[in-house]
């Protein structure tokens, strides 16, 4: 006999349909899976056969082979335990279920049966939704994430022999997972810091309410103890709301590293600050079965890369096309996967390996040789791509003995949505969210000059000796600085605010 049962395997980001096709046949016993299984899913064979058993149903003793298609996709994972047993129990008789054609299933089989976690829940019931399914049974642990799906049922199941009753009995009686309120409350995403608690760094501050408000890259540079870190973990608080499809976007790849479990979804920017020692791999996504990396894990969010001269070159360079395309490509010889990327990367370094070389107040103890060694550790392709640089002094006396709280986030949050808000109605019907992603087309339409401020350009350009990419980068800051003033040109004081971002690589770097 013969059952098909729906599930769903992932390829990079996305969920690809996976019918398991489960066949019994008279003949000596045998079973095998084929279709392209990884190690993971073949075993999957010694997980069915104990689960099966210890869930007070019989495991035929006859022929029985499952194909997983389509055949050209490899499997990954041990998410087809479930659909693989329910098949195997429809095919047998044991299970009569007409509405199996409507459901999707997935899971990871214990061999006393139960259902245990898997990666991926998200785009799986995504997927099953654009498929037409009707209902998503998924292991407990991931109901929550599958729950948030519009248009589909998501179901929470504990055991095998659970997802064979409720398929039996037509669902009767049981109820699907509704997410709560709060797991859906974009407007009000649960952040336990805020701006207010840093004192001083006025000019710190407005760097970084630029750079939420156009999206733009910065590196913070200054002596140990001066605040960089503190302000850096803050940066999220003034971000705009995620939407929907952002919070989609960043749920879909927390998803398929395992790092959702038990939650819902994402409400909050991604904030990550992996260490200096990171591999290459780790910061981009790699590995056998390759996995989404640093990167695409600040999706939507921040990436701060705390001592910037410490990452390895090899990783430093990797930043390069991500921050350039906003999308992470890994290739292998049967594949390629997309990762998306599209981030803000905020730096923090000292001026020289002692940390003291702008400090006014301690003496630098590095030889200048040292100083240029440790500052030629970033190359100049990378800091042509940070739109941004900013000193962060070190707080005076007066300043450490502030107890006022400053500006707090929500202000300043309210004047990024207003900027960005300017942004939404320029790009729209178009791939640009932010001034960040306009192209060199884009920054011609919508950044013109006129003669005073073309004149300053060109007075900056021949001083600091910018390329034609920190070029338009500026121009794009000064957009970004215009938005935050509600002013549909670019005036003098904006472009000049900007080009002062661009002085501090020349300060220390030439």
């Amino acid at each position: 006999m013969l059952a098909r049962v729906e599930s769903a395997t992932i390829v990079g980001i996305e969920a690809q349909p996976v019918v398991a096709e489960v066949y019994v046949s008279r003949g000596q016993f045998f079973f095998d899976i084929i279709g392209l299984p990884d190690a993971a899913a073949h075993e999957g064979r010694d997980r069915v056969y104990a689960a099966i058993r210890n869930s007070q149903y019989l495991f035929p003793g006859d022929r029985t082979m499952v194909n997983l298609a389509p055949a050209d996709i490899k499997k990954e994972g041990p998410s087809l335990d479930l659909p693989i047993a329910v098949g195997i129990l429809a095919a047998t008789g044991q299970l009569q279920a007409d509405s199996l054609a409507k459901c999707c299933l997935t899971g990871e089989l214990s061999l006393d049966g139960s259902v245990r976690p898997v990666n991926g829940v998200l785009p799986m019931t995504l997927r099953a939704r654009d498929e037409g399914k009707e209902r998503m049974l998924v292991p407990r642990a991931n109901a929550r994430e599958a729950a948030v799906v519009d248009g589909i049922e998501a179901y929470a199941v504990d055991s095998l022999y659970d997802a064979a009753q409720m398929l039996e009995n037509e669902f009767t009686g049981v109820q699907p997972i509704v997410p709560s309120p709060e797991d859906l409350d974009l407007e009000h995403p649960p952040y336990g810091e805020d701006m207010g608690d840093v004192k001083g760094q006025p000019m710190a501050k407005r760097a970084l309410e630029v750079c939420a408000a156009g999206g733009h890259n910065a590196i913070m540079v200054g002596p140990p103890g001066a605040g960089k870190t503190m302000l850096a973990r803050r940066l999220p608080t003034i971000m705009p709301p995620l939407s929907q499809a952002e919070a989609l976007e960043i749920t879909k790849v927390y998803s398929i590293s395992g790092k959702l479990r038990g939650s819902s979804l994402i409400r909050t920017r991604p904030f990550r600050a992996p260490h200096h020692t990171v591999s290459e791999a780790g910061l981009v996504g790699g590995g056998t079965t390759p996995q989404p990396g640093e990167i695409s894990l600040a999706h939507r969010g921040v990436l701060f890369m705390d001592e910037l001269p410490e990452f390895s070159r090899g990783a430093l360079e990797a930043l390069r096309q991500p921050m350039e395309d906003g999308h992470v490509t890994i290739s292998r010889a049967q594949a390629a996967f997309t990762y998306p990327a599209h981030l803000m990367v905020i730096a923090a370094m000292n001026p020289c390996p002692c940390g003291h070389y702008t400090d006014a107040l301690k003496p630098c103890t590095c030889t200048p040789h040292q100083i240029r060694k440790y500052l030629a550790r970033i190359s100049g392709p990378l800091l042509d791509r940070i739109d941004i640089h900013v000193e962060v002094p070190r707080l005076a006396p007066e300043e450490l003995e502030q107890f006022a709280p400053s500006e707090p986030s929500d202000a300043i949050r309210a004047r990024v949505r207003q900027a960005r808000g300017h942004q939404a109605q320029r790009f729209a019907g178009t791939a640009m969210q932010c001034n960040a992603d306009m192209t060199s087309s884009a920054v011609r339409e919508f950044c013109r000059l006129t003669d005073d401020v073309a004149s300053l350009l060109r007075a900056a350009v021949d001083q600091f000796g910018l390329s034609a990419r920190a070029y338009d980068r500026i121009l794009k800051v000064s957009r970004t600085i215009a938005d935050l003033e509600g002013a549909d040109s670019l005036l003098v004081h904006h472009v000049a605010e900007a080009v002062q971002y661009r002085t501090l690589d020349r300060k220390l770097w030439a």
